[in-house]
């Protein structure tokens, strides 16, 4: 690797995306009431984890918030998406993880419901749970299968407003660009033309990306980079998309749910902006939710009547998706520390990489 340069002192801070003032912790949780938690398990070849957002501090079953999905290109193995497009609501905290551990954090997600309404499934609807997951197999030993209902229920008490980011929880064996990717959030403020300003918060699930394509704040970085890695990280470059990301949409706007798919849509503009293609094997799939009003469970409980946003207000609300969209994948890699796992398989960290860039670039 080469000294560090010049762009030391550039490098010593994440570059800061589009004109939007973020929010206090420029994290999702600057929308009020949205908690993360993360559960990790940093055990030799088990490098991998669960990250859980809860909507609000509400039985989510009993108080739903209405949401909308894209799903820009579908290679993933969720649970919950066909119901949430049909009824456009959420009803359990989001849950992200590996895939081999879907069914693991689903199950997690029921056996909670059941536990606060216990008539769930009987007298009550069934509960649709909801996990999102990217691929972690290069650094973590994904066949163990090593997480279980214990670690969802660790992440959920864990959960609060400062929202740890890089290889933690559901991002500790994520790979990004073929560095360590992982865990980033960001929020966006949107001031209104009626008055008033509503947030928009991102967070994002980065395991994605070829590293000769990666743009760092606008400027093209990944063939620099490239350079620096050593032979066999160098090789990988060359390799086919094959990661995934999930990018989730908080707003206290109040939307409704056709809206929040149009929202979800515009992460796929701060992804494209990274330099991803959405390639065959990335699975890249955007959720939006709204907490600016609940919907009851049960129909002896009247319907939110919350005025609609006005859908020519929405563009404020598209460039402040896209942009905390693009600012959660630069903090993703910023927070990145280097993790090595499964047969030794390793990843360094853009961090330490961007200190022996040329100021002018990096």
């Amino acid at each position: 690797m080469r000294s560090p340069s010049t762009g030391a002192t550039a490098a010593l801070v994440p570059p800061r995306i589009g004109s939007l003032l973020a929010g206090p912790l420029d994290a999702i949780t600057d929308v009020a009431g949205v908690t993360v938690g993360h559960a990790t398990r940093d055990d030799g070849p088990v490098q991998t984890g669960v990250t859980v957002i809860h909507p609000h501090g509400l039985d989510p079953y009993r108080h739903k918030v209405p949401a909308g999905a894209a799903v820009i290109n579908g290679f993933g193995k969720s649970v919950g998406l066909v119901q949430l497009a049909e009824l456009g609501q959420l009803e359990t905290p989001i849950a992200l993880t590996n895939t081999f551990s879907v069914s693991a954090m689903a199950q997690a997600q029921i056996r909670q419901c059941i536990e606060a309404n216990p008539e769930t499934g009987r007298a009550l609807p069934t509960v649709n749970p909801l996990v999102l997951e990217c691929n972690d197999g290069f650094l973590n030993d994904i066949q163990r299968m090593a997480l279980d209902g214990g670690d969802y229920l660790a992440a959920c008490s864990n959960a609060g407003a400062r929202a740890a980011q890089g290889s933690v929880g559901a991002g500790r064996g994520m790979s990004s660009f073929q560095l360590k990717g992982g865990i980033g959030t960001a929020s966006r403020r949107v001031p209104l033309r009626q008055g008033g300003i509503c947030t928009v918060g991102a967070l994002v699930l980065a395991n994605y990306g070829l590293l000769p394509n990666l743009v760092w704040g606008g400027k093209a970085i990944g063939a620099e980079v490239t350079t620096l890695l050593d032979d066999r990280a160098r090789a990988q470059s060359a390799e086919t998309e094959r990661g995934s990301i999930i990018m989730v949409l908080a707003t206290d706007a109040p939307l409704d749910a056709r809206q929040l798919n149009r929202l979800a849509l515009r992460a796929g503009a701060g992804l494209a902006r990274t330099g991803s293609v959405y390639g065959h094997g990335s699975g890249d799939i955007a959720l939006a939710f709204s907490t600016g009003y609940t919907v009851p469970q049960l129909a002896d409980q009247p319907m939110p009547a919350t005025p609609m946003l006005h859908e020519t207000l929405l563009d404020g609300l598209f460039q402040a998706a896209a942009d905390s969209v693009e600012q959660a994948i630069v903090h993703a890699l910023w927070h990145a520390t280097p993790v090595t796992g499964r047969n030794g398989h390793h990843r360094s960290a853009l961090r330490g990489l961007l200190l022996c860039l040329p100021a002018s670039i990096s």
